[in-house]
C-alpha cells in the first residue's frame, strides 16, 4: 500500500510558482481576508477512515486577480487533537504530485505520527484545486496516454522524440478542449493562496505544515508568500525549488526537476546493485554488484527489439521503456520495490512475464495526470522546439543510460495552449526561521543535490536533516529512526537542531 500511495501521489514533478492571467503578487492582505466563514464539519465519505475524521468545504477564487469572481470548492478534512489541553494549532498535510491529495491522509499517515504530535495538532488534509473530491479537472486524456511509460516521456529505442512530440500535442489539445477554465488556473502559487484560505477558514492565525515532494515545494512557496502565517514547517523530500532562477535555460522548476531523475536514479542504483548481488538473496541477479548495470542495460535493449506480450498490463507488453520505468518506480521504496523489480528482471530474462499488476482506476489516473499537466505547464516556460528536445535527449542518453533521455524529453507543456503570465516565486532567506528540511541521501526523484541548493537558498532561516537512507518520503517513510526523532521532536515541541544534522 505504501508503494502504491507513493506512486500515486509522487509523480514527482515539482513546479515553479506562477499564476495565469494578469495578477498581483500574493500577499497576506491581498490574497486572504483576516476572517472567513466558519466551516461546517460532517462525517467523511469513504471506507477505512479514522471514525474521528470530519470533512468540510472551503470556497476559494478560481482566479486570485478576480477574488469576487467564480469560485472553486476545496474538500478539507480534520482529525482533532487527541489532547485538547496540549493543542498548539493545526498541522496541514500537503501531498506530493502534483495531482495528489491529502484528504484521507489524516487517517492513513496520521496513524503513523507519534502520539505527542497528534496531541499537539488538529491534523488537516485537503484535495488541492482540481484534485479528487475538490472541484475536479479532467482533460479527457486518451486511455493509452495514461500509461506510466507514456506519461513519463521515454523516447523511442533509437532516441527519436517524434512520438513524444505527437503525444505532447495530443494531450495539450485535450486539456485545451476538455480541461475548462479551471485548467488555466492550477499552479503552485494558486495552491499556496488556497492554503492560506484554508488557514483562515480554520480560524488559525498561523499554520504548521508537513509537505512531501511536490508538497514540500508548495510548502516553501507558501512560506515565501505568507511568512507571517506559518508556524512549524517540515519540508520532506525536497525538489530544487531554486531552479526557476538558477537554471532559466530549463524554463523553470518543472523541467529542471524532471532532470533530477538522471542523478536521482544514479544515486540509488549502487544500493540496488549491492542488494541484487548479495549472497542468500532469493531474488539475486548477479554474483557481483558490477554485473547488475550491464545486465539491466542489455535486457532493456533486448526488450526494445523483442517485447514480451503482457496480457492485462498497461501497456500490454513488456518492452524496454516499461522496464526502465519499472526501475524508476522501484527506487521510490526499496523495501517493496527492489524485490519486485528483481523478479520482473528474472522473468524477462527467461522470456516470460509475471502476473499483470492491478491497474489503478482510469478516472483517478486521468484526474491526477490532468492536474499534474496543468500545474507543470502553467508554472513555467517550456521549449516548443522538437530540435531542442532531440538535442537534450541525445546528450542525456549518452551521459545517463539508465534513464535513456526521459528526463529531458517533451510532455504536453511543449504544446501548452496558454502562456505563462507571471514570473515564478523566487526562493530566498526571507522566510521565518521555522523551516526544517528532511532529506534522504539517495532519492530517485528529488535527489540530494537539489535539496542542498534549496537549503542554501533558505540560508540561516532553515535547518536540514540528511538521512543516510535510500528512497523517497523520508519522515516516517524511507528515512531512518534518527531523522524521524528529530522531526517529531520539532513538530511536538518546536525544538530544532542548532545546525544541519546528518543521521547515519
Amino acid at each position: 500500500m505504501k508503494a502504491e500511495r507513493t506512486k500515486r501521489n509522487v509523480l514527482v514533478i515539482a513546479v515553479a510558482a506562477a499564476v495565469l492571467g494578469p495578477t498581483v503578487p500574493f500577499t497576506a492582505t491581498a490574497a486572504t481576508p483576516m476572517t472567513s466563514r466558519p466551516l461546517v464539519w460532517e462525517k467523511c465519505e469513504g471506507s477505512g477512515l479514522d471514525p474521528r475524521q470530519e470533512c468540510s468545504t472551503v470556497e476559494v477564487p478560481m482566479d486570485y486577480s478576480d477574488p469576487g469572481g467564480e469560485k472553486v470548492a476545496l474538500a478539507v478534512s480534520r482529525i482533532r487533537s487527541e489532547k485538547p489541553s496540549a493543542r498548539r494549532g493545526a498541522l496541514l498535510l500537503i501531498a506530493g504530485g502534483p495531482g495528489g491529495g491529502s484528504l484521507d491522509e489524516v487517517s492513513t499517515k496520521g496513524r503513523t505520527l507519534p502520539r505527542e504530535v497528534r496531541d499537539t495538532y488538529d491534523l488537516i488534509g485537503f484535495d488541492p484545486r482540481g484534485v479528487g473530491r475538490s472541484d475536479p479537472v479532467d482533460c479527457g486524456l486518451e486511455s493509452g496516454d495514461l500509461d506510466r511509460s507514456t506519461f513519463f516521456p521515454w523516447p523511442a529505442p533509437d532516441g527519436s522524440v517524434d512520438t513524444n512530440m505527437a503525444t505532447a500535442r495530443r494531450t495539450a489539445d485535450a486539456c485545451a478542449r476538455d480541461g475548462g477554465e479551471l485548467a488555466r488556473h492550477i499552479s503552485t502559487a494558486d495552491n499556496a493562496g488556497d492554503i492560506d484560505r484554508i488557514r483562515a477558514a480554520l480560524g488559525e492565525r498561523r499554520l504548521s505544515a508537513w509537505g512531501v515532494s511536490y508538497g514540500a515545494y508548495t510548502g516553501v512557496v507558501y512560506s515565501q508568500l505568507f511568512p507571517r502565517r506559518t508556524d512549524r514547517v517540515v519540508l520532506d523530500s525536497n525538489p530544487d525549488a531554486t531552479a526557476a532562477t538558477a537554471h532559466p535555460e530549463l524554463g523553470g522548476v518543472p523541467r529542471a526537476t524532471w532532470t533530477g531523475f538522471e542523478t536521482g536514479v544514479e544515486d540509488v542504483f549502487p544500493v540496488f546493485a549491492e542488494w541484487a548481488s548479495a549472497p542468500g538473496n532469493p531474488d539475486r541477479l548477479a554474483d557481483r554488484a558490477g554485473q547488475v548495470r550491464p545486465l539491466l542495460l542489455r535486457l532493456a535493449a533486448r526488450l526494445d527489439r523483442e517485447p514480451i506480450p503482457w496480457p492485462g498490463a498497461r501497456p500490454a507488453e513488456l518492452n524496454g521503456n516499461v522496464l526502465r520505468q519499472a526501475v524508476v518506480d522501484a527506487f521510490y521504496d526499496p523495501g517493496e520495490g527492489f524485490p519486485g523489480l528483481a523478479r520482473l528482471i528474472l522473468h524477462a530474462r527467461a522470456g516470460i512475464v509475471p502476473p499483470a499488476p492491478e491497474p489503478a482506476p482510469e478516472p483517478l489516473v486521468r484526474n491526477a495526470l490532468s492536474v499534474a499537466l496543468a500545474t507543470m505547464c502553467n508554472d513555467a516556460r517550456w521549449p516548443s522546439s522538437a530540435a531542442r528536445y532531440q538535442e537534450d535527449v541525445d546528450a542525456s542518453r549518452a551521459a545517463y543510460p539508465l534513464t535513456a533521455g526521459m528526463p529531458r524529453n517533451a510532455i504536453a507543456c511543449a504544446a501548452w495552449p496558454w502562456p505563462q503570465r507571471e514570473e515564478p516565486v523566487r526562493i530566498t532567506d526571507r522566510v521565518p526561521s521555522t523551516v526544517l528540511l528532511v532529506q534522504n541521501e539517495r532519492d530517485p526523484a528529488t535527489p540530494l543535490a537539489g535539496a542542498r541548493r534549496l537549503r542554501a537558498a533558505l540560508g540561516a532561516r532553515a535547518v536540514m536533516v540528511t538521512t543516510d537512507s535510500t528512497g523517497h518520503d523520508a519522515y516516517l517513510g524511507n528515512g531512518n529512526a534518527c531523522g524521524d526523532r528529530i522531526v517529531s521532536r520539532y513538530l511536538a515541541t518546536g525544538q530544532r537542531p542548532a545546525a544541519d544534522v546528518r543521521c547515519r
